[in-house]
């Protein structure tokens, strides 16, 4: 008992230390951060990346200039949702002038990451108050090559302490919220990046993503990324909350302010040879002939995924994912419904895989009293009941409430022996023929449309309710395809309220959690996305084809709004 109040005690202290030090960094900062922005600022922040890297090796602009740019939006942001854990400006300063390649790629350009990826100097606390204190020495591999590209690193940005929620909340760093509305979570685990992302306080950010950890955060806060193949991207020099769970493996992989930045990023970043500076990344390099192909591609076939059939999605994603499917049509392409093998049965799959040591790995970094994450929390809940109570359970929501979709989640909710994992894995890799054939043989597409998510942002706690209908992206990591999510509208309080014959009674308890927060009028003005879904290692296929679709809206739908920067 005492033990235990020490270490509570010690894990207050240590979350008011960082907050301090984040407060004190941040009233410490040189003057020219707290300046407004200057007109010559302005038109920093609104430049073509191209163009400012090309300034920057013309030494027109200095990558200083340029850092204390977004420095200054950066503050904004914070301000409004939290969204920031490290500020690395001054440090930033020094590397943008003694230690970054100014020659590179990415010359000058600031780049902002989430918590979880090393810089020397700097804790990865992960939102884990153990995690504080324990600076490390040397940047990670993702750091080093972003400044052999020439990028500048000057911020690190909030996440949920278990990385397994579609918010971003922990102790040490609080609560992350949503620019368009701070009732709503920005999305997670890369939260703080979306909402900086969206509110222009960066122009790139670095994610992860192990069941849509970057793509609904983009969809929920209303900007860019696309979730890349296992091996496409780097993944030494990280710290996680799950280390050796590799059955979904999570990837890192990039979220940009705008699709051309996403594209000019992620191909920049693939052209410096990643392969070089980390073992588990193959050396493919970029290919510029699949990226020019379907971008000049007369007539695409697209597949429409309208619903998982296990949680149809809400008035305002199916309107999203309709204005997509229709302005593709008009534009000439073959734009057909589909109905993938049973997306539930790959949620079912890639939940008991990600979750297959019961949780008691991400659990062993809390502290006592430290607080986890609601959803991550009914996980766990879920796992730790006694089997036999379970079933009970499971009984009575499959023949009582008629429920199959949920009961047949919770059945074997339970940790899983060797031999019991090894079954489950051999079910994945049937599963991914499977759809591979279905792909090939049936569907014959280009790419596959699919909502992000069931429903836009959800509220602070929603994912108590809403952590397992997380299928639309979920199904992409169990099957490591690339996954892209272009923000397409807002949620409109009219056009997407629910209709007078919804019935809550007839959802399954996947659906009901995702709707039992669905409310068009109080989320008014939240983004709306689209999935754009490729195959494996199809990164350039999927962002050309991403181009497409932001060239038809632009014709026939308009173009999403971004939020304005701010002074």
């Amino acid at each position: 008992m005492n033990m235990g109040l020490l270490e509570y005690r010690q894990h207050k202290a240590d979350c008011a230390r960082k907050q301090s030090e984040r407060a004190s960094k941040i009233a410490t900062l040189p003057t020219p951060y707290l300046y407004p922005l200057s007109p010559e600022e302005r038109t920093i922040l609104g430049r073509p990346i191209q163009e400012l890297v090309q300034d920057v090796h013309k030494q027109i602009t200095s990558p200083v200039d340029i850092l204390r740019a977004y420095g200054k939006v950066t503050l904004k942001a914070h301000e409004k949702t939290n969204c920031v854990t490290e500020i690395l400006f001054p440090e930033a300063e020094e590397w943008a002038t003694e230690e970054v390649n100014l020659k590179g790629p990415l010359a000058g350009i600031p780049v902002s990451l989430k918590d979880s990826i090393q810089v020397k100097g700097f804790d990865i606390s992960v939102g884990y108050s153990r995690n504080v204190g324990k600076p490390y020495a040397e940047d990670g591999v993702m750091v080093k090559i972003l400044k052999d590209a020439g990028a500048v690193p000057f911020v690190k940005t909030n996440l949920p302490t278990t990385l397994l929620s579609f918010e971003s909340t922990n102790d040490v760093w609080g609560q992350c919220s949503n620019p368009h509305n701070n009732k709503y979570s920005p999305g997670g685990s890369t939260g703080g990046e979306s909402a900086l992302l969206a509110f222009g306080g960066s122009r790139i950010g670095i994610g992860s993503d192990v069941a849509g950890s970057v793509r609904a955060p983009a969809h929920f806060s209303g900007c860019y990324s696309i979730r890349c193949s296992t091996g496409r991207w780097p993944k030494v020099g990280m710290n996680t909350s799950m280390a050796g769970q590799e059955a979904i493996p999570s990837v890192f992989s990039p979220m940009a302010r705008t699709l051309n930045d996403l594209t000019y990023f992620t191909r920049s970043f693939i052209q410096m040879k990643p392969w070089k500076y980390d073992y588990t990344v193959h050396p493919l390099e970029w290919r510029d002939e699949i990226e020019t192909e379907y971008r000049e591609k007369k007539k695409l076939r697209i597949g429409v995924m309208r619903t998982d059939h296990v949680a149809d999605p809400s008035p305002a994603c199916a309107r999203a994912l309709d204005e997509v499917a229709k302005a593709l049509a008009a534009e000439g392409h073959e734009v057909f419904d589909v109905e993938p093998p049973s997306p539930y049965e790959a949620l079912q799959l890639a939940s008991q895989l990600l979750l297959s040591d019961g949780g008691n790995t991400f659990m062993a970094h809390f502290r006592s009293g430290e607080w986890n994450d609601l959803g991550a929390a009914q996980l766990v809940y879920y796992m730790r009941l006694p089997r036999f109570i379970k079933y009970m359970h499971y009984l009575y929501v499959k023949y009582v409430k008629g429920d199959s979709i949920w009961a047949g989640l919770i059945r074997d909710w339970h940790p899983k022996t060797a031999h019991e994992y090894w079954q489950l894995a051999g079910k994945r890799e049937a599963y991914k023929a499977k759809f591979y054939t279905w792909w090939s043989e049936e569907a014959k597409m280009d790419v596959m449309l699919t909502p992000p998510n069931a429903t836009p942002a959800v509220p602070h706690g929603g994912m108590h309710d809403a952590v397992s209908s997380c299928g639309y992206t979920f199904l992409f990591n169990l099957l490591d395809y690339s996954a892209g999510i272009i923000p397409v509208t807002h949620v409109d309080p009219i056009k997407d309220a629910l209709p007078s014959t919804f019935d809550f009674k007839k959802l399954n308890g996947v659906a009901h959690g995702a709707y039992k927060h669905y409310d068009a009028e109080k989320m008014a003005g939240l983004p709306v996305g689209v999935q754009v879904v490729g195959r494996r290692l199809e990164e350039e296929k999927v962002l050309a084809v991403m181009e497409r679709v932001e060239d038809a809206l632009d014709k026939h739908g308009g173009r999403y709004q971004l939020l304005e920067v701010l002074d």
